[in-house]
This record gives structure tokens, C-alpha cells and sequence, in this order.
């Protein structure tokens, strides 16, 4: 079955100065995935984030993004709006209501100054419309009685929709969350798993029908059952592997160890703590315990996974 890889990172390794971060960091995603990145504090996570963004290139490796079917694969060499990025620290504009802060990126992509004040440009025709698909994707999101209401009249999980609706109407290739829920209460993050588990059936649906996913996710949790929750993939990030089994004098940084299929939830599916418990130890005892430090390879077991037709959502 052909699979359209959006993302590829390439033997990615990072240092500053003597200390590594990252070492050979391989990594492949398909359109229409939602994959989860776990791994230790401190393991570089973030660091992997921002080379995928473009802020902070590696120091050695390379990331490639296609940006729709047939498209060439283009070097990331710096920021740019086919990745978008949600942070755990929300940044909305406080004087703009929640459709004006969605409806900003398009105005900004696709007018200037002078087209905005000059009259008969069409401004208002292309405003009206700027706001329209904000009103549309802010109701996907659960926030259709909210368009008009400020940052300050909502609550941490409403801003955080925002953000991500922010990011949404770029209609990026892939959109990155960064701990995008870690400070929200335990209520908030539920609703705000369960908007995730929203657009990924959105993509079954639009793939079942022969049409392309529209959402592509790669999200940084620190929750392990989050991660098994809202992702179709879970990939660990750790420094706990067995470096000097291969070869390597001093260590050489943090690496994926973990690469496997999880289940898949539906919107209206309550988390099934049992369903996840096996895998969940499997992660934390690969990843995460310092003492265990297998072999690198020993759950990278993706692609043969998916090839053995252990798939499931848009991965069948």
C-alpha cells in the first residue's frame, strides 16, 4: 500500500558545545497520523522540535518535509508555514476576539498594509472570508459559541483550542505540539484529547472516502497514557539505550529506542486504562529506567507493524 511520507528526518544528531543531545535520529511520518513523542526529561525532545520547525537546525542530518502528493521533498532550512507550532504557553492577542486571532495569520499571509487601507481592493471581500473559515474551524473545534468572546473571558483549555485553530488555518503540512496540555487540569485535557481524537477521525473519514487526510500531528507529551490515547504511533525518545554496546567511548546522546502502532480511539471512547497497561510498561521500561538500557533497535518495530497489517485508523 502507498503511503505519503510528509516528514522525514535524517540522521539528526545535536550537541552544545561537549554535551549531545541528540545522536542519528531517524524518523519517517505519513499524512494523516497522529504520532506521539514521549521520553525522559531532558532527553531533547524539544530539541528535536525545533529542528523540525527550522529555528534550531542540527548539527548534523537533515530534515525533509513534501508538502502535498507527487511534491518534491524540500530541505527544512528554517521556519516556515507548511509546519505550524503550538507551545504550552498559549500566545494570543488579548485586544482580538478568538475568530479575529484565528483570522490573523491569513490576513498577515495574504494582504499588506496599503492593500488593507487602500479602498476598492477587495479587502473586505477577503476579510469576510478570512472570518468565515476562522467561525468554521473554531466550531470543529468545540468553540462555535466562543467566536466573539476575548482571551481573558476564556478559560486555559479555550485559549488553548485558539492557539491550536491559530495553527490549524494555515493549513499546515504537519503541526507540532509542544507539551501542548501540560498545564491544563485534568477535566480540560480530556476535552482537549478528545478534540484531537476529532480531526484524526475527520481523517479516516476523508481517507476512507479516497480523499486526502487533512491533519497531520506530532505531539510532544509527557503523559504515557495520553500518548497511547490521542496517537495512532508512539515513539520514545531516550537517553537510556546501550550506546556502549556499539561502540561508542562516551555517550553519545539521546535516540529513538521506541517505534511501535497504538491503538486507535475513537471521539466518543473512554480511555481503556487496560487496554494500554502492557504497552505503557513496555515504554516506560524501554525509555524511561536507566538500568534497563536495551538495545537501540529492539522496539523500533513500526513499518514492520504496519506491513504486517497491525495498522489501524488511517494506517490500515
Amino acid at each position: 500500500m502507498n503511503r505519503e511520507i510528509v516528514l522525514e528526518c535524517r540522521h539528526i544528531s545535536h550537541w552544545f558545545g561537549r554535551k549531545k543531545v541528540l545522536h542519528d535520529v531517524d524518523l519517517k511520518i505519513i499524512r494523516g497520523e497522529i504520532v506521539a513523542l514521549v521520553g525522559p526529561s531532558g532527553c531533547g525532545k524539544s530539541t528535536l522540535l525545533r529542528a523540525i520547525v527550522g529555528t534550531h537546525p542540527p548539527c548534523q542530518g537533515e530534515v525533509l518535509i513534501r508538502s502535498g502528493a507527487g511534491a518534491e521533498a524540500k530541505l527544512v532550512g528554517g521556519p516556515g508555514r507548511d509546519r505550524g507550532i503550538v507551545y504550552q504557553q498559549y500566545s494570543l492577542f488579548p485586544f482580538l476576539t478568538a475568530r479575529e486571532n484565528v483570522a490573523l495569520g491569513p490576513m498577515l499571509d495574504q494582504t499588506d498594509i496599503p492593500f488593507r487601507l487602500l479602498p476598492f481592493t477587495g479587502w473586505r471581500k477577503i476579510r469576510k472570508q478570512h472570518l468565515q473559515e476562522a467561525d468554521e474551524l473554531l466550531e470543529t473545534l468545540k468553540l462555535g459559541e466562543a467566536v466573539n468572546l476575548y482571551p481573558h473571558e476564556m478559560s486555559g483549555g479555550m485559549r488553548q483550542r485558539v492557539a491550536i485553530a491559530q495553527a490549524l488555518i494555515m493549513r499546515p503540512t504537519i503541526l507540532l505540539l509542544d507539551e501542548p496540555f501540560g498545564a491544563l487540569d485534568e477535566a480540560t485535557r480530556e476535552e482537549l484529547q478528545t478534540m484531537l481524537l476529532t480531526l484524526y477521525a475527520e481523517n479516516c473519514t476523508r481517507k476512507a472516502q479516497g480523499q486526502t487526510p487533512a491533519h497531520t500531528i506530532l505531539i510532544v507529551t509527557h503523559e504515557l497514557n495520553e500518548a497511547l490515547y490521542v496517537g495512532d504511533r508512539v515513539l520514545a525518545l531516550s537517553q537510556y539505550w546501550n550506546w556502549k554496546a556499539a561502540g561508542f567511548q562516551e555517550h553519545p546522546g539521546a535516540t529513538i529506542i521506541y517505534d511501535r502502532v497504538a491503538p486507535v480511539f475513537l471521539p466518543d471512547q473512554e480511555m481503556e486504562y487496560e487496554v494500554l497497561r502492557a504497552q505503557r510498561k513496555t515504554i516506560r521500561a524501554t525509555a524511561f529506567e536507566e538500568q534497563f538500557s536495551q538495545s537501540r533497535n529492539a522496539q523500533i518495530r513500526f513499518w514492520e507493524e504496519i506491513e504486517a497489517g497491525k495498522g489501524m485508523g488511517v494506517l490500515q
